[in-house]
């Protein structure tokens, strides 16, 4: 097992380097493990082994967007100039600079939903959001479908209560998903109200001629690519906005995958969040990607072609990466949940994220990125943060 130490991580006074240029160059090539290997060999190796296969899947999928995105002459040198823009601001570290609040007051519809006994409605706005970097801008301003937030709100009605906001995983924004693999119906009946985010580019985000839901966040260049994120936590902040004019006081947010990657970024932009959760999320996506196949060949490629170097890539994507920013929130409000088998996001990324919050707990389950065994044992770890940071009435 190797672990990776980066020097005054967590600490008040920050390093000289920025983390992407402390993580070793071979970061995403070194072994890996936990100690539930132990305890659980069939299962961490079996599970592991299985997803191995399946994030080739994934990662064609990815590659073959990206590749899409980058066609025509000169586009990916441009794309790298453009890219260029984003690292200095991540290099100060001022998450204010970056993630700009959006409009007070502003309006959001929300439609009653049919269903069974749990209220249900359905929110959205007009997105203000512009994105930071000039070069994204007509490319946003043509959209349509993405420029309009949704979210799902399972609202109890009788009074303000306790609200969990559920962050998807890329291309699994189906509501349904969401509340099985986070037994969200329990925490329903526990008495929290729940708020289902669509990310930006799926579900009904999703453009028009997009071959699956998602495809977008791969499938319109680099710079988009980097936009996504910074246009999730505005969006979310006007969520919570929403929330907040409605009286709820105690607010906390949980997700997978890259839902869990943009609710850590979440804690590092916005204080009011009592408490986070993120469950398997991807912390270096540069060496996620180096790591799957086919991406790794091609970003190696592009790398090679543009004369970039490993910490260089990481550096063009680090604008909204939760290790660039102090959170303003207590670590022991933080609990991190990893599965010891996962091959599409290993357990060495939730141990930077960890490192990164002081106080915060990492819980291990004996399952990879999308087989949670042990899923009971999280649920409830789950719940008792949230009783302690957020209890219900």
């Amino acid at each position: 097992m190797n672990e990776v130490t980066m020097a005054g991580e967590g600490t008040s006074v920050r390093s000289r380097s920025p983390w992407w240029e402390r993580l070793p160059e071979d970061f995403w090539l070194q072994t890996d493990g936990t100690w539930l290997d132990a305890v659980h060999p069939l299962k961490i190796h079996g599970t592991g082994a299985l997803e191995r296969v399946m994030r080739t899947s994934l990662a064609t999928t990815v590659a073959t967007a990206m590749l899409a995105s980058l066609k025509g002459k000169g586009r990916i040198q441009e794309e790298f100039d453009a890219l260029r823009f984003y690292e200095p601001l991540a290099r100060v570290g001022d998450a204010s600079k970056v993630f700009l609040p959006p409009p007070a007051d502003l309006a959001v519809e929300a439609r009653p939903l049919p269903g069974d006994d749990i209220r249900r409605f359905q929110l959205s706005f007009a997105s203000p959001f512009e994105p930071l970097n000039p070069y994204a801008r007509p490319q946003f301003e043509a959209m349509q479908r993405n420029r309009v937030a949704h979210a799902q709100h399972w609202c109890h009605g009788d009074r303000p209560r306790p609200t969990l906001v559920v962050i998807h995983g890329f291309a699994a924004d189906p509501h349904w998903l969401n509340a099985h693999a986070l037994g969200l119906k329990g925490f329903y009946r526990r008495g929290y109200d729940i708020l289902l985010f669509t990310y930006p580019h799926h579900g009904r985000r999703a453009e028009s001629g997009s071959w699956f839901s998602g495809q977008g966040l791969f499938g319109r260049g680099l710079v988009s690519f980097n936009e996504a994120p910074m246009h999730a936590i505005h969006d979310l902040r006007v969520f919570i906005d929403y929330l907040q004019r409605r009286g709820v006081e105690r607010i906390g947010a949980t997700g997978i995958s890259l839902g869990g990657y943009t609710a850590a970024l979440l804690a590092a932009v916005d204080p009011r969040l009592a408490y986070c959760i993120p469950v398997v999320p991807a912390v270096s996506p540069i060496d996620v990607f180096l790591e799957w196949q086919p991406t790794g060949l091609l970003l190696s490629l592009l790398m090679r072609q543009q004369g970039v170097g490993v910490a260089e890539m990481r550096g063009l994507l680090a604008v909204h990466n939760p290790l660039t920013y102090a959170s303003p929130l207590d670590g022991r409000r933080m609990l991190i949940i990893g599965g010891a088998g996962d091959r599409v996001t290993m357990p060495r990324h939730l141990r930077l994220l960890q490192r990164h919050w002081p106080g915060s707990a990492l819980h291990w389950f004996p399952g990879n990125h999308i087989l949670h065994l042990g899923r009971r044992e999280y649920l409830e770890r789950m719940g008792e943060l949230m009783e302690r940071c957020s209890p219900t009435p």
